[in-house]
């Protein structure tokens, strides 16, 4: 029983120094843990990269809220996303048009951002060929 107490005061532990910590850089732990992950900027913000490419980065436009975490993914993974929790996850008509979705970093959790990282990893690198990457254009009619 001692040993599962001594376990769980150290998960605490971690989690406060985890939130403790600027919202990039529980990010930046995380994904540095995946293959071929650089960290480097994208518009200006700190992102993770795999191969030049990033998948997840600080949002820089003015319409996303503060501590919003720019994650790449397929449209239909992102919106599903969006539906099942709007108070994590969100979007920003800025953003409608890429395949990404915007995160509350100080809502989402541990587990649920390393699975996120993963699968924009993933997507971006080409392992999971799920949706598109291109980014989706909607014309008006003249």
């Amino acid at each position: 029983m001692r040993s599962v107490a001594v376990v769980a005061r150290a998960k605490r532990r971690y989690h406060a120094l985890m939130a403790s910590r600027p919202p990039f850089a529980r990010v930046e732990a995380i994904g540095r843990a995946l293959p071929d992950v650089e960290v480097g900027t994208a518009w200006g913000q700190p992102a993770l990269k795999v191969r030049g490419r990033m998948f997840a980065c600080i949002a820089s436009h003015k319409s996303a809220e503060p501590n919003t975490l720019v994650v790449r993914m397929a449209v239909p993974a992102r919106d599903a996303l969006v539906e099942d929790d709007p108070a994590t996850y969100y979007l920003e008509p800025h953003y409608v048009g890429y395949p990404c979705v915007l995160v509350r970093l100080p809502r989402v959790s541990a587990e649920a951002l390393r699975d996120l990282l993963a699968t924009a990893h993933r997507f971006v690198s080409g392992e999971g060929k799920t949706g598109t990457r291109r980014r989706v254009t909607t014309r008006r009619s003249r």
